[in-house]
């Protein structure tokens, strides 16, 4: 039990620190603080991932506290062939107070803020997020469209590219990616495609960019 929480308490210094980072002017500073925080992060996780076998499936929601008093739900969707089977969720905008407990008709019904891929269950494992409860309402998933691009990541001392014109798109499960090169059109309301870790995934619920150097299309 200690052990647990002694992680926990880790994971939350972590997340609370990626916040401030995020919010700094100085690239070159940022990257190396980032790249700090993700390595504790993934030594943390590891000996938790390890511990416990947690399973998630669709139609699964999940509430995530993203401060003090407040708290966020999203749903597992899908399954992604195009994107390493990753998870697909949907995050939903209203923001509850965690003393709230809506029914999860009223979560699933709400508004979508965004689509993301990433893996539900390290979450759990790392106590960020936990199951509230299972629904077939997962809503229409054939519409989604993710995005990225060949421009994302550089080494430490080279410069972010900050807008990207070799863009390609896909839906869920599309068998090949689209190559688009410049985003036009319909094509610019496409989510970032990127498996987010948990953390990021936080990061976007509180309203933040992640990951922070993804180049913008414009």
């Amino acid at each position: 039990m200690i052990i647990r929480l002694t992680k926990r308490v880790i994971l939350k210094t972590i997340s609370k620190d990626l916040g401030s980072v995020l919010r700094e002017n100085d690239g070159e500073a940022k990257g190396i603080k980032m790249l700090i925080l993700v390595a504790i992060w993934f030594v943390v996780i590891k000996s938790s991932v390890m511990a416990k076998r947690v399973i998630t499936k669709i139609g699964d929601v999940f509430s995530v506290k993203i401060g003090e008093n407040n708290k966020k739900y999203f749903q597992l969707i899908a399954f992604d062939l195009a994107q390493l089977n990753s998870d697909v969720i949907r995050a939903f905008k209203k923001v509850y107070s965690t003393n709230e407990n809506p029914d999860l008709s009223e979560i699933v019904n709400g508004e979508v803020e965004f689509y993301a891929h990433c893996v539900t269950n390290f979450g759990v494992k790392m106590s960020l997020w936990e199951k509230v409860g299972s629904t077939s309402e997962i809503g229409n998933i054939t519409h989604i469209l993710f995005r990225n691009t060949n421009d994302y990541g550089s080494k430490i001392e080279e410069e972010p590219i900050k807008v990207s014109e070799k863009w390609y798109v896909w839906h869920i499960n599309d068998e090949k990616f689209t190559r688009v090169g410049k985003l036009t059109g319909e094509n610019r309301k496409a989510y970032i495609g990127l498996v987010i870790n948990p953390l990021g995934i936080i990061e976007l619920l509180k309203g933040n960019k992640y990951p922070p150097f993804y180049p913008d299309f414009e």
